[in-house]
């Protein structure tokens, strides 16, 4: 029998209307949408008439599509200890999401070849309680693993323009420009679809090193002046420069912190010579958090490219709007160790130059944007938060003929949540592998009440977890088709 989930405050997502509805949705036994019903009536009629396995009223609460996030480091087989996928799913099922895309690089041995993939797959089922999709890696050398990768399923290929933090810079190095340009003519040949999705961490070397001041390791100050705007405006210039030679193919700058950034890609994809295959996204703490709030020692701040000054804000606030230069907000979630993140005691403890670089953000994205946003007086809507978190996820990452909506044969995917409700960020909060966050001890507007899964209540607060039933999605390039793997 088919099961009926009732909300006075829906919000569907399928481009019919941006206002929210009171209604039901009905699911069938394969977690499919099967009726949206519009109305209260429509409802009535419904249960006066059909008999229904199971009906969940969430009443006052807000239930819309799932949210996807393409942007998240899950650091299994390997480096369990950082965050493997029970731990991360568990989180993203707690912060609403229903879908999220692991990148290659901080796993080991990272994707970077059809056999590192298929250790991710079988690594993950089983353990998963949303459901998860892959990144490539391309790195110097794997350009005969890079139209396998795409052909096997991942979603697109990522790579880095600046050497990754140890201990993954040597699994995952950098390209250079040269390397790029030579694995893109290799992909036409090999791989003549040119929806293939290139993603590109945009951080380029400085001409000359920046010295820092060793007698102040722990001070914020000392890290920030070692990674200025420079290395993500040069970075980004790049990635114009290649996205006008390939236009057929998608280019995407993922987590970018700067905003200066932001009128390169605008005059990219409308000034002379326009390209529209240019895209970007930004991150929930660089639209949150500011260089100024960071206090000594706080290493779980630290992150590339860094949390800029609070100035910097108000141009990647701007580039939100539809039709903004930014497309979508994604975690870039990279917990560690403390002792990674140089969050332990001894000597080392506190040092910025030497911590880890990721944010422990993926539970707290939704919260942490929609409180930022009030807090700014922002006109960000329920609809933006649909859009930049779940909408355009799906597109860039080909889902979309599946999720990203409440409508007729979409995956019943659905973030239940409180707008208006608050919570107090604490550890015990947490579902992480690590805890450290920097928003411990923040007040947060946005609690997450329930998501679910294809029907299935993956998260339910106050009453936990059900079973790891997220499955594995593998995309078919060319007909962006999504297969599922049963986990």
């Amino acid at each position: 029998m088919d099961l009926l989930f009732l909300s006075r405050r829906i919000f569907l997502g399928d481009g019919s209307q941006n206002s929210l509805i009171h209604g039901g949705i009905i699911v069938d036994t394969e977690g499919i949408i099967r009726k949206v019903l519009r109305s209260p009536q429509e409802v009535n009629t419904y249960l006066y008439n059909t008999e229904s396995e199971s009906v969940y009223d969430f009443g006052d609460l807000v239930l819309m599509p799932g949210l996807i996030d393409p942007n998240v480091h899950i650091n299994e087989p390997g480096r369990k200890d950082w965050e493997g996928f029970a731990a991360a799913t568990k989180a993203a099922a707690a912060g609403g999401f229903t879908t999220i895309i692991d990148r290659p690089t901080n796993a080991a041995p990272p994707t970077v070849s059809v056999a590192g993939l298929k250790a991710k797959t079988s690594t993950a089922r089983g353990k998963i309680y949303v459901d998860v999709g892959f990144w490539g890696g391309l790195i110097p050398g794997n350009g005969d693993q890079l139209a396998p990768l795409l052909n096997a399923g991942v979603i697109g290929l990522q790579c880095t323009l600046y050497g990754s933090a140890p201990p993954v810079a040597q699994e995952f190095p950098a390209v250079n420009e040269a390397q790029l340009e030579e694995a893109l003519v290799r992909l036409e040949k090999d791989h003549d679809e040119g929806e293939a999705l290139i993603a590109v961490h945009a951080e380029l070397p400085l001409p000359t090193e920046i010295p820092f001041d060793e007698e102040a390791p722990r001070a914020y100050g000392t890290f920030l002046a070692t990674r200025p705007h420079e290395m993500e405006t040069s970075a980004t210039q790049l990635l114009c420069r290649v996205a006008r030679r390939h236009p057929r193919r998608c280019i995407h700058i993922l987590n970018a912190s700067s905003g200066r950034c932001v009128p390169l890609v605008e005059e990219c994809r409308r000034g002379e010579g326009a390209t529209g295959n240019l895209s970007m996204d930004t991150c929930p703490h660089y639209l949150s958090l500011a260089s100024e709030e960071v206090p000594e020692c706080g290493t779980e701040f630290k992150t590339w490219p860094p949390i800029r000054e609070r100035s910097n804000q108000d141009a990647l606030w701007a580039a939100l709007k539809v039709g903004g230069a930014i497309r979508l907000i994604g975690s870039d979630h990279s917990p560690a160790t403390p002792g990674a993140r140089a969050l332990t005691c001894g000597r080392g403890r506190g040092n910025f130059m030497k911590a880890w670089p990721g944010i422990n953000s993926l539970q707290l994205s939704l919260p942490a944007i929609w409180t930022a946003a009030n807090q700014r007086g922002s006109a960000l809507t329920i609809a933006d938060v649909h859009r930049l978190m779940c909408q355009e996820p799906a597109n860039l990452c080909g889902l979309s003929a599946s999720k990203g909506r409440i409508a007729e044969g979409f995956d019943a995917d659905f973030c239940v949540w409180s707008p208006e409700e608050e919570f107090t960020v604490g550890p015990e909060l947490l579902f992480t592998a690590t805890k450290a966050t920097p928003y411990t001890g923040r007040r947060l507007r946005g609690v997450v009440h329930a998501t679910v899964v294809r029907g299935l209540h993956v998260y339910q607060q106050f009453e936990g977890f059900g079973q790891p039933l997220g499955k594995v999605v593998l995309r078919r390039s060319g007909r962006k088709l999504v297969k599922f793997v049963s986990a």
